[in-house]
């Protein structure tokens, strides 16, 4: 028979106490481990105990995904990364290898290496050279995710990526939010055979729950995993996607391919209330600005949406006009009132943010400069490539990070998508973050204006030292999933 209530009580106690005794010795681990198992390792769900932080994402699996890189220790960057490939597999309407984006990054510590102050990471998917009747854009994904986490990443590359590999592999239940997607365009992508034999199914796109299958990409990101993301863009994965996409109706040049880069860059910065700075995605990416804009009306007034809309696109129109110069105090030149302008239809996008235990977070607007880019499907590859934004109006890519400069501590992320209304979504969801001091976050509590849609994740009280005051929230009428643990 097993041993009594008490007798197995005593024995913890003795434990305990031979514990204390042994402080400082090899022995300690040993008794430890014996009595409540060992602690998964660094890199393994469930390294680390209590608060890890927070995601959110606008697709579930994604989001789960930048989670379990969290609990195994890993940093918001690190949780990027998964998130980022997560999408290219189970969101590739909005975000794929053969798209682009830009992400915001900070870092609380004063030795970090943007020095406790947010940067960006810009990686738009610019035009690849040449014709065709369906031009597409260099992919730019692999590239900037690299990027961000050569900077502030720690965990292994590879082994973040992986798990969006054997999602393409063996199959992932297809999310409403891709559903949603794949309804609205179903039409025109079944006309593409490497698209129908992807996400349709006995000649209907595939529905909410019904496996998705991508064994080509699976195949890409596999060798992304092993001979390194250059292998995209100058060794055998770059010869098979310039030699495959005229057949996708485009042309991809091979010296364009070979020296498209990411670029880091200081974001726009404008004051924020009770002492904080808030960072925007700079130029070229404009959303950005117009988020900028729409965000300095919006702190002089909440209640004046229609002109912070108004201010946000008319800025934009300027800069695509080249009718707008950004000086040294970017709020002097985004808060003069721009003239009213509208924007021809744009390309939708997708967002996520991240938040470690640490207080380091990054926020990413990517897009495919159109709902499923092209809509054809580079062949041997699996990757949907996204249009040319010489065929297509670029998109208004907008997120913004709220930090305290003073205390190197964490104040917000939201990232904001839903076309033209983008910006003002990233500044509406900003301006009642930051106007939320209780002891309970209430991210995401009035809804952001149509047809923008936000993630936010913050914190009232400030992080590190405050995780009691963190909350994550996506847009509740999406699909998307805000996770964490505080």
């Amino acid at each position: 028979m097993g041993r009594s209530l008490a007798e197995r009580g005593t024995a913890v106690m003795l434990a305990l106490a031979l514990t204390q005794s042994l402080a400082g010795c090899g022995a300690v681990g040993a008794v430890s481990d014996d009595l409540f198992g060992a602690a998964p390792a660094e890199g393994v769900p469930g390294n680390v105990a209590g608060f890890l932080g927070g995601v959110v994402a606008d697709e579930p699996r994604a989001a789960l995904a930048g989670r379990e890189v969290l609990s195994g220790g890993g940093t918001a960057a690190d949780a990027a990364v998964a998130i980022g490939f997560t999408l290219a597999v189970t969101l590739p309407s909005r975000a794929g290898l053969g798209g682009g984006g830009a992400c915001l990054a900070y870092a609380t510590s004063r030795d970090s290496i943007n020095q406790g102050i947010p940067e960006a990471v810009l990686f738009p998917a610019l035009a690849a050279g040449g014709g065709g009747d369906r031009p597409s854009a260099l992919p730019m994904m692999a590239r900037g995710m690299f990027a961000l986490h050569s900077r502030y990443g720690k965990r292994p590359f590879e082994t973040l990526i992986a798990p969006a590999e054997q999602m393409a592999r063996f199959g992932v239940p297809v999310s409403r939010a891709f559903a949603r997607d794949l309804a609205l365009v179903a039409g025109p992508l079944a006309a593409d055979p490497g698209a129908r034999s992807v996400f349709f199914r006995n000649g209907q796109p595939l529905a909410e729950g019904e496996t998705l299958v991508q064994g080509d990409l699976g195949g890409t990101i596999a060798s992304l995993r092993t001979a390194g993301v250059g292998d995209l863009y100058q060794g055998a994965l770059a010869r098979k996607l310039v030699d495959g996409t005229p057949s996708a109706g485009g042309n991809m040049a091979a010296d364009a391919l070979r020296s498209a880069l990411p670029k880091v860059a200081q974001p726009l910065i404008v004051r924020g209330p009770g002492g904080l700075s808030i960072a925007f995605l700079p130029p070229p990416i404009d959303g950005g600005l117009a988020a900028a804009g729409a965000y300095l009306v919006l702190q002089q007034d909440p209640a004046s949406i229609d002109a912070a809309n108004a201010q946000a696109l008319g800025l934009a129109a300027q800069w695509r006009q080249g009718a707008l110069t950004i000086g040294t105090d970017p709020a002097v030149s985004l808060a003069k009132p721009a003239p009213p302008a509208t924007l021809p239809s744009l390309p939708a996008s997708t967002t996520f943010a991240t938040l470690d235990r640490e207080g380091n977070a990054v926020v990413c607007a990517m897009t495919m400069n159109n709902l499923f880019g092209t809509g054809r499907v580079a062949p041997a590859t699996g990757m949907v490539m996204a249009a040319s934004p010489a065929a297509v109006p670029p998109p208004l890519l907008s997120a913004a990070i709220a930090w305290n400069r003073n205390v190197r501590s964490f104040r917000a992320a939201v990232g904001g998508s839903g076309q033209s209304g983008a910006p003002l979504a990233t500044a509406f969801a900003l301006t009642q973050a930051l106007a939320d001091r209780g002891q309970v976050p209430k991210a995401m509590s009035n809804p952001v204006p149509d047809p923008g849609r936000a993630n936010v994740i913050e914190c009232n009280r400030l992080l590190p030292s405050e995780e009691g005051s963190c909350a994550w929230a996506t847009d509740p009428r999406g699909a998307g999933l805000a996770i964490g643990s505080n």
